[in-house]
């Protein structure tokens, strides 16, 4: 029983990390009715920030763990936040009024760009980061729970609160309903559209910053291909729960984070994604619309 629960454990806390990302998408796609391609890039650049402003940090002398994890968080968000900024104003935003698969099209390009120029920059090795946290709480002689994992489910909990208070109680959230709902109106009633658009993507890529740091606290690996595979199951987390809701796309990467655990756990490793997606297939076919989704409405 113990073993299960030791499963039940890691894979909410993957899940937890898959919904980080997935957030990304689905308020993008709420806002832009697009996904965006090149968010699993924009984890895997999250990444290697994290992985050099850790090194950095050291070379300084910086020794306090807690005020190093804080000013990599920091680091990371606001630089991750430039390069999500970038790819809407590169990607999206010249094609805003273009037919649906230009900047669809657009988007892959900039997945491929980024993970080759991550390439170019970093190198093809995978880097290793030592154990930041070591300290395990043993729940009974053989159910443990990290310090890591109780960070990234506690940050997880906090930053999901946090963002449904923004959407649903701000005037950034109200700017965003608005976009969501109808983007020319939007502009006629005083909401500034472009602004609206572009902090949704910062904000997007900064939750992205956040699950890319605990990724690299987590595993203590990455490399330059991490970010396709993450990004491809997060958008299928997003799918899963749903994509436009936010507390969706967490239930998703929840449910993506627990198939993947216990599919590893009892049926070994090797065909854990094929029953992803799976899921993902036989969900949409008894609900296309996710499992927090709902019906979207054509405009006429």
């Amino acid at each position: 029983m113990d073993y299960f629960f030791q499963q039940l454990i890691n894979g909410i806390t993957l899940g937890a990390i898959y919904g980080l990302i997935a957030l990304g998408y689905t308020m993008v796609y709420g806002i832009v009715g697009m996904i965006n391609f090149a968010h699993g890039e924009i984890y895997m650049i999250a990444a290697f920030i994290g992985f050099l402003a850790f090194l950095l940090l050291a070379s300084l002398g910086v020794t306090s763990v807690i005020v190093t994890l804080i000013l990599v968080l920091v680091i990371s968000m606001v630089f991750t936040s430039v390069y999500g900024f970038a790819v809407e104003r590169v990607a999206y935003r010249p094609l805003r009024n273009a037919p649906k698969l230009a900047p669809l099209i657009s988007a892959i390009g900039m997945s491929i760009f980024l993970q080759n120029y991550v390439q170019l920059t970093q190198g093809a090795r995978v880097k290793s980061l030592p154990p930041v946290f070591t300290q395990n709480f043993h729940l009974t002689d053989s159910l443990t729970i990290s310090t890591v994992q109780l960070l990234i489910l506690g940050s997880t909990a906090l930053l999901l609160l946090g963002f449904s208070y923004l959407i649903n109680k701000t005037p950034l959230g109200r700017a965003q309903r608005a976009c969501e709902q109808d983007r020319k109106m939007a502009a006629l009633v005083g909401v500034d559209v472009d602004k609206t658009i572009s902090l949704t993507f910062v904000l997007g890529a900064a939750l992205a910053a956040v699950a890319g740091v605990m990724v690299i606290l987590y595993y203590g690996v990455l490399d330059f291909y991490m970010g396709f595979l993450a990004g491809m199951k997060a958008f299928v987390a997003a799918v899963l729960g749903g994509i436009g809701s936010l507390s969706g796309a967490m239930l998703g990467g929840l449910l993506i984070g627990l198939i993947e655990s216990f599919w590893a756990a009892y049926m070994g490793g090797d065909y854990k994604n094929v029953a992803v997606f799976a899921v993902l297939m036989l969900v949409l076919v008894v609900r296309p619309n996710g499992l927090l989704g709902r019906k979207q409405v054509e405009k006429v």
